[in-house]
Order: structure tokens, then C-alpha cells, then sequence
């Protein structure tokens, strides 16, 4: 599979593994990478140098390109880059922030840099500000996400229609088949989250992979957006999140429940009461946990056989 997005990453496949928070280590982007997609650190959770630590690891795990994921708001984002830059880290994927801020700077150390975006709007303002490439992501994705609610099937043809640089879809995405209709609207590449949650690589707790496979269509829901939009498994905090709305709390009170923290506690040491759950609506369709290289291979099958049948009788008029 030869196109935009593989030629850009020198990648086999076009299959991008999302840099999660808590999730998202080494051992996770190594093994995705090695199994000819993308892996991606997931830096947004690390302290700079855990960060340098994992890039270590990782380089030293595989000779494929790997990726780091960059959030625009982290408070030491130029300590990050300097780990980036120091170890040669070939790509990086920016998210919730300006694109502008650190994307000149990022390519003048020939690093290429994805910008991570939920409108079109966001979109070409990112390609003006001179990314390589953009990551769509529809609101029925995992963590953190876009205000307006724009679905992938709505959000993807639009961008791709725009668009001149490549573009990778994101939300909702687990399956080769769900690949190849992202592909059919336009996009050049996928980029997953939640199925890679619940890989043996993952550094999720064991608890909250366990939630994941055990979650059921309708477990999840986007809430919070007062404060940061967030998609949730519902368990017993986001039981009292939604009390709190039905109470009229405002938007401190919003920030004092949500507090610090909740992520780590639920994602990463596996507290299903209080801990926050983030994960996506495709949760429902995961029901077992894989090591990440049986993931890439089950989509990419999934994926050529959904093409083949494309050709049948079943799609002619």
C-alpha cells in the first residue's frame, strides 16, 4: 500500500497509531511501527524526562519512523522539543493549540509535523501555517475533543474536498472496513485510538482495558465541554459529572469536581470509581485485548477483503 501519507512517513501501511495519554509508551509505538504503520508516544502525560526516556527506548526497540505527540498547552512543551530534536524524533503530531507556534521551528530540524484538528475550519488554517499533513477527528473519538460535535462521515468529505496536503481520519475507526470508508471519503490514512487502548502493549492499566472490552454501544458520552470536551466511559465520576449538570453547577464547579489528575487515575492506575475513563464511542465494538501487531494485521485483512468485495456485484447499480 504506496500513497501520500506512507511515502511521507516511509511507512508500509497507512494505519497511525493515536499518541494517547497514559496509554501511549514505547512499547506501544514500537510495536505498531514495527508492524509497518506508525506508532506515536504519547507525550502530553510525561514529564520531560520520562518523554526522553520513552524516545530512548523506543529508538532503540526499532529502526522504523515513529512518531511523538505534542500538546500545544503542556506547560514544558520546549523542554519536549528539545528531547525531539536531541534524539532526531522524525515526525511529530501537534493537537489542541496553534499550529503556528512551533511548526516553523519543528521543519527547519527536517522534522515533519501533523497537525490535529476537529473542523475545517482548523484544518486550512493549519495547512496556512504550514503542516505536512492533518488529522481529522470526528467527535465520536476518544479524550479530548471537538466542541461542535462534527461525525467523521461529516467531517472527512468536507476537509478532503479543501484540503491540498494529505489528511488522516480519525474517530471512530477500528476495523479495515471502517479504514476503507474513511478512505472512500477522502482520506489518505487512519489514525486509531481506542482499539490500540486495549492492545498488550498498551500501558493502560489492565482495569481500564478490561472496562473498554466490557463497554457496550451507549457507554460512553462527550461531556464537560464548559470546561474541555471529553468523551467518558460512564462509571461512577461521571455518574456525579452528570448530577452536577442536572444541579445547574457552573463552570468552576465543573473544575473543582473534575480537579487534577482523574485521567492518570483512571486510565493509568486503574481506578474505575474516580477515575475519568476517556475512550471512544467505537469502545462497543472492541471485545478483546491483542498484541498490537495481530491489531495491525486483523485491520489490514479486514481491510483488503472489504476492498474486494467492493468490487462485487453487491456495490454495482
Amino acid at each position: 500500500m504506496s500513497n501520500r501519507i506512507t511515502s511521507l512517513f516511509n511507512i508500509n501501511y497507512p494505519i497511525i497509531q493515536a499518541g494517547m495519554i497514559w496509554c501511549s509508551g514505547w512499547e506501544l509505538a514500537s510495536a505498531v511501527s514495527n508492524a509497518g504503520g506508525l506508532g506515536i508516544i504519547g507525550s502530553g502525560s510525561m514529564y520531560p524526562e520520562i518523554l526522553e526516556e520513552h524516545v530512548q527506548k523506543c529508538k532503540a526497540a526499532t529502526d522504523k519512523p515513529f512518531a511523538v505527540n505534542l500538546p500545544m498547552l503542556y506547560p514544558d512543551i520546549d523542554k519536549h522539543i528539545e528531547t525531539i530534536i536531541k534524539y532526531k524524533v522524525p515526525i511529530v503530531f501537534t493537537s489542541a493549540g496553534n499550529p503556528k507556534t512551533w511548526t516553523e521551528h519543528l521543519k527547519s530540524h527536517g522534522i515533519t509535523v501533523v497537525h490535529v484538528v476537529s473542523s475545517l475550519k482548523f484544518a486550512l488554517k493549519a495547512q496556512e501555517a504550514g503542516v505536512d499533513a492533518i488529522v481529522a477527528e470526528g467527535f465520536e473519538a476518544g479524550g479530548h475533543n471537538g466542541r461542535d460535535e462534527t461525525t467523521t462521515l461529516c467531517l472527512i468529505p468536507a476537509v478532503a474536498k479543501e484540503l491540498k496536503i494529505p489528511l488522516i481520519a480519525a474517530g471512530g475507526i477500528s476495523s479495515g472496513r471502517a479504514m476503507l470508508a474513511a478512505m472512500n471519503l477522502g482520506a489518505d490514512a487512519v489514525q486509531i485510538g481506542s482499539r490500540f487502548v486495549a492492545s498488550e502493549e498498551s500501558s493502560a492499566h489492565i482495569n481500564f482495558k478490561n472496562a473498554v472490552v466490557e463497554a457496550k454501544e451507549g457507554d460512553t458520552q462527550l461531556t464537560l465541554k464548559e470546561v474541555t470536551p471529553v468523551r467518558l466511559i460512564k462509571n461512577p465520576f461521571y455518574n456525579r459529572v452528570a448530577e452536577a449538570y442536572e444541579k445547574g453547577a457552573n463552570v468552576d464547579a465543573l473544575k473543582e469536581l473534575l480537579g487534577r489528575g482523574r485521567a492518570k487515575k483512571g486510565m493509568f492506575e486503574g481506578d474505575l470509581v474516580e477515575g475519568e475513563l476517556e475512550i471512544g464511542q467505537v469502545s462497543g465494538m472492541i471485545n478483546k485485548i491483542m498484541p498490537a501487531k495481530a491489531i495491525v494485521e486483523e485491520i489490514l485483512m479486514e481491510y483488503r477483503n472489504a476492498l474486494a468485495e467492493q468490487q462485487t456485484d453487491k456495490f454495482k447499480f
